[in-house]
């Protein structure tokens, strides 16, 4: 794994933008993996300006998000699409109909899962998947004790993502309590994976990500076993 260090929140943003170009630019059709959450948006604001400045396009690019809350429509601004729609697809060149999110209101939530498997199967291998890290160690809505083998599926959210996910709703009751997310199994077919980790407050689950067992009660305890990972962090580890 290759470490960088940096040392705030707007060069973590300058450097990751810096990878997904070098890692992108030279693909044809991209796929891409793309997360949410506040890690990554300085990453998100630094590709539109980078695109709007030619250094790079989207225009063939494929991308699949790695989850979606039960129970939102893609209008709710706590939804995932909103936030990718707001956050970084209004502002490049990108074909809408070329980014992909699990559908939250899906009648039949299992049925989604699997489709959203067979077309990422379809599409291709993601050429690079981007990663934030959770206070429990989980990626994606992986929650600890999740098989490593897992596909995309329903999942119960643990209380402590909750918590943690309550700071973008008014009311923890608002936080939904469920989620699709995209499996272990599926994250690590990456060819590359890019992590994300901000803030002191996850230097101790990063140690055990990095340093500890590789156990699924620390999901992302997986990428020790990727070839291919690049961690970009403030954190003094």
């Amino acid at each position: 794994m290759e470490i960088i260090k940096v040392k705030d929140m707007d060069e973590l943003g300058r450097k990751a933008a810096e990878i997904v170009v070098d890692s992108i630019k030279e693909i044809e059709n991209p796929v891409l993996g793309l997360a949410t959450g506040s890690t990554p948006e300085k990453l998100y604001a630094n590709l539109i300006d980078k695109c709007k400045a030619g250094e790079i396009t989207f225009e063939q690019a494929v991308t699949f998000n790695l989850d979606e809350y039960v129970g939102l429509s893609n209008d709710d601004p706590q939804s995932y699409r909103y936030y990718m729609d707001h956050h970084l697809f209004n502002g490049i060149d990108i074909k809408k109909q070329n980014t992909h999110l699990l559908d939250g209101e899906a009648k039949d939530l299992e049925k989604e899962c699997r489709s959203f498997e067979q077309l990422m199967k379809k599409t291709g291998e993601m050429d690079l998947q981007i990663l934030g890290l959770g206070l429990n160690g989980h990626i994606a809505f992986n929650e600890p004790g999740t098989s490593f083998d897992a596909r995309t599926h329903i999942v119960d959210l643990d209380d402590s993502t909750i918590e943690a996910n309550s700071r973008f709703f008014e009311h923890k009751e608002d936080v939904p309590t469920q989620a699709l997310t995209m499996g272990i199994g599926t994250i690590i077919e990456a060819k590359k994976i890019l992590l994300l980790v901000q803030g002191e407050k996850k230097a101790d689950i990063l140690k055990k990500v990095l340093y500890g067992d590789v156990t699924e009660e620390v999901p992302a305890s997986i990428l020790q076993r990727h070839p291919n990972v690049v961690l970009v962090t403030d954190i003094d580890i």
